[in-house]
């Protein structure tokens, strides 16, 4: 038996989880820019003064 094909999915898996966590990173960056940016051009339209 050769437990060199066991090794070599365990690095596959821990990269897939690597290369996941650096997607979800990016997605998130871009959701908080993206909220940020929009949200300082709408307050303005809700700031009604009486």
């Amino acid at each position: 038996m050769n437990p060199q094909p066991l090794r070599d999915e365990a690095e596959e898996r821990g990269a897939s989880a690597v290369e996941y966590a650096l997607l979800v990173a990016l997605i998130a960056a871009v959701i908080i820019v993206t909220v940020t940016t929009l949200g300082t051009k709408v307050i303005p339209l809700y700031d009604i003064t009486f």
